[in-house]
């Protein structure tokens, strides 16, 4: 792939005290354009943003999480994009690692790349990661990989970078409009054969960086099972599953 067109996106909500620092991380010159898609906030992300000279849209009401990637990816692939990367915009994620998740697409290494949080335990933790989210992470990627028949050391990971091919092929446009929607993607792009990959990034849990709480974790968590549920029932055969008919 020769000069292809990177364009990061951002799904944003109540990110006003992160959103200038994750932008200004993202090395100059690596991306050719920034979205960032406001799912209704209450603060000012929106002028920030705007102020930053970055494309901004805002969806008039909230929509949820899953419902604003589907807007970043489609206003991305409507630009032009051949790459694309997700950062949340709450500088969870090192946005400074841009470069090298677009290298191993760029290069036709993968098709797909996550950043992943989980290099050592003692990292994870220290980096500010809750017990009960680094247990129920380590529970829920083990049984992810024992299905889907991969190796990946973290499937919860808000950071990631797509080619153009998944996103035109996968139907994201059915997926949940909540947060299982990165879990339904993932169990998508292995249904279609897409390759995946991971670099290491660092573990970043601080008071301003977005996190569901406990409930919305338990209800993630039920989810993220169902799904891969739906995909054994589909691998087997059993079942025929809607997420899984390639986007026309």
């Amino acid at each position: 792939m020769n000069k292809p067109k990177v364009i990061v996106v951002m799904p944003a909500y109540n990110a006003e005290k992160t959103v200038e620092k994750t932008f200004k991380d993202i090395p100059q010159g690596c991306a050719d354009e920034v979205i960032l898609v406001d799912d209704a906030s209450k603060d000012n992300t929106v002028s920030i943003a705007e102020r930053l000279g970055i494309k901004t849209v805002r969806h008039e009401v909230n929509k949820g999480y899953g419902a604003n990637q589907k807007t970043c990816y489609e206003l991305a692939l409507k630009d032009g994009a051949d790459i694309v990367v997700m950062v949340h915009p709450d500088y969870q994620y090192d946005s400074r690692l841009t470069p090298y998740m677009v290298g191993l697409i760029k290069d036709g290494v993968c098709d797909v790349i996550f950043g992943t949080r989980v290099r050592t335990r003692k990292e994870t933790l220290e980096g500010g990661m809750p017990v009960y989210k680094y247990i129920s992470n380590r529970a829920l990627t083990f049984i992810e990989n024992i299905v889907l028949g991969q190796n990946l050391s973290e499937c919860h990971t808000g950071f990631r970078a797509y080619s153009r091919r998944v996103l035109e092929t996968i139907p994201y446009g059915n997926n949940s409009d909540n947060f299982v929607f990165d879990t339904q993607f993932l169990v998508q792009a292995v249904a279609f054969g897409f390759r995946i990959g991971e670099i290491p990034v660092p573990t970043r849990y601080f008071k301003e960086a977005s996190q569901i709480n406990i409930r919305n974790s338990i209800i993630y968590g039920l989810a993220t099972l169902w799904t891969i549920f739906r995909f054994f029932l589909f691998r087997l055969g059993i079942k025929k599953q809607k997420m899984f008919k390639r986007k026309t």
